[in-house]
């Protein structure tokens, strides 16, 4: 199983800034996972000059509904699926997309927008970080 310690997501940003062109400015989203906060993970994060940094909110329930299509996108097609190729596993998954959208009923929101603007506005955390060379990691 992955870990998902500070050092893995040092080097995933190490990765991704070696494959994007130097000329590029980078956006990440980051999930509401601890590894980001370490004060190892802060300094590495300052350090990246052309990156911005979008956090998700701890309460972001709407992410965790996201989420939760890919382990099942797995379970309905891929674990046991047996794949020839590329484009034989990409078809897979369109068909799933295909029939997943077929049987899709609406999402209902419990909370009203006031309810969820309000708890975002209580969120301690910064939604946004820049990472300049003349600030530390912070709110905008």
């Amino acid at each position: 199983m992955q870990r998902h310690r500070n050092r893995e997501f040092i080097r995933s940003l190490d990765a991704v800034e070696a494959a994007v062109p130097s000329d590029k400015a980078i956006q990440a989203i980051l999930d509401n996972v601890t590894t980001h906060k370490h004060p190892k993970g802060r300094s590495r994060l300052a350090r990246h000059r052309r990156w911005t940094f979008h956090v998700t909110p701890t309460s972001a329930s709407w992410l965790d509904a996201a989420e939760g299509f890919f382990p099942a996108l797995i379970r309905r097609r891929l674990r046991r699926g047996s794949f020839t190729s590329v484009v034989d596993l990409q078809a897979a998954i369109k068909r799933d997309i295909t029939e997943h959208t077929r049987r899709a009923k609406p999402f209902v929101w419990t909370n009203s927008a006031t309810d969820i603007l309000a708890a975002v506005s209580r969120s301690p955390e910064p939604s946004v970080w820049v990472s300049a060379p003349e600030a530390a990691v912070g709110p905008i």
